[in-house]
């Protein structure tokens, strides 16, 4: 082996494992940050339905009483 890649790889082998660590580190991160994202989505448009169904029920009961109010 030429003697400069065998200075090369005495430098850089030994700091491998830790390069290895902070990446994956990095990508479980980022996954935990999508899971995490993800289920505060859905939690969010659950609420956002809910919403929408109060809402709803709110607008049919003004128009009923509306039409009783008509009616009488």
């Amino acid at each position: 082996m030429n003697a400069v890649l065998e200075q090369i790889y005495a430098t850089i082998l030994p700091s491998a494992p830790y390069v290895i660590a902070a990446y994956a580190f990095m990508w479980l991160a980022l996954l935990a940050y999508t899971v995490f994202l993800a289920v505060r989505l859905s939690r969010a448009e659950a609420q956002m339905a809910l919403l929408a169904a109060a809402l709803d029920r709110r607008e049919t009961n003004k128009t009923a009483d509306i039409l009783k109010k008509q009616e009488d």
